[in-house]
């Protein structure tokens, strides 16, 4: 097929080197270049660095109202989508003979929005995987294709979530093209829309732990929060990192967030209800260091309270 990719981050790039396995691809979108990392450079999206490997002509407007003529010039097939980072006009999505297909990363109706791999790990779900969608106007309103499913363990974190999703959208959108090529009437499922949910967007103020929630839902938002924006907390005027933490078999009546026991490779923290131990802890201007090295610089002590 004669494709044309529009797609942005990491989990977009997956798909794309699949695609190029079995289709031509004639044109890429991707964002804009910005500035990332401490130094602030200006840093191609993923999606561009393959492209431009693969001598791909790229195209980063800022709108995509201006591009009808040069995508219709194309005469794509079908346009693949992979958290492209904009939304696409009715004029765009009208353009190519198959429509434009998006790769979603939830069970849909399930999770639609800008963040479906952290709130499924928050919520608790344990099973999620992808859905291969027709794009209509709505945001991921549209008909489904296909959907692959993979469970969520209790220790996936949304950086491992994110792999294996990308590798099942990059299957998925390869298998839904090659049915589409066999059988071009073959016509996707309308979603139940009565049992949607939103995945609404990560804020940066999230990464403040709570200790009044339960463990369970602390280390679910550890978990679903890794590896951004992460999970913080406060000891006097020190802000702490936490990157690894479990649920731990105890109770405690103490007050939410007090230092409950110590020991040579954890720190017991008491929550609304149960505790967590904290494995793998942080400071500002540190790397993050496991509990028995990092006690050696920095001291915490039974009855300290964290907030």
């Amino acid at each position: 097929m004669n494709i044309i990719f529009a797609g942005t981050p990491e989990f977009a790039a997956t798909p794309l080197l699949a695609l190029l396995e079995h289709h031509t691809v004639s044109a890429v979108y991707t964002q804009p270049d910005r500035k990332a990392g401490r130094g602030k450079r200006m840093t191609a999206p993923p999606v561009k660095q393959v492209a431009l490997e693969h001598g791909i002509p790229v195209h980063q407007p800022t709108t995509l109202k201006t591009e009808v003529d040069t995508i219709s010039a194309l005469a794509p097939d079908v346009m693949v989508v992979v958290a492209y980072g904009m939304l696409l006009p009715q004029s765009i999505l009208d353009i190519p003979k198959f429509g434009c297909i998006n790769i979603h990363a939830s069970l849909l109706p399930k999770w639609r929005g800008a963040a479906p791999i952290q709130r499924a790990i928050e919520a608790g779900d344990t099973m999620t995987g992808v859905s291969i969608m027709q794009m209509e106007r709505g945001l991921d309103t549209g008909p489904v294709y296909t959907t692959l499913e993979t469970p969520i363990s209790d220790r996936d974190t949304s950086a491992s979530l994110h792999d294996r999703l990308a590798q099942l959208g990059a299957a998925g959108i390869v298998d839904t093209l090659a049915m589409l090529a066999t059988d071009p009437s073959l016509q996707p499922t309308p979603q139940d829309h009565s049992q949607s949910s939103y995945a609404r967007k990560i804020e940066k103020s999230e990464a403040e732990i709570d200790w009044q929630s339960s463990a369970a839902e602390i280390d679910r938002k550890l978990r679903a929060f890794t590896p951004w924006p992460g999970s913080q907390t406060q000891h006097g005027s020190n802000r702490i990192r936490i990157t690894e933490m479990r649920v731990a078999q105890t109770n405690s009546t103490a007050q939410p967030g007090t230092v409950i026991a110590l020991s040579t490779d954890c720190v017991t923290v008491a929550c609304g209800s149960g505790a967590v131990e904290l494995l793998t802890l942080q400071r500002d201007g540190s790397r993050a260091l496991p509990y028995r090295e990092f006690r050696n610089g920095y001291s915490l002590s039974i009855g300290d309270r964290l907030s």
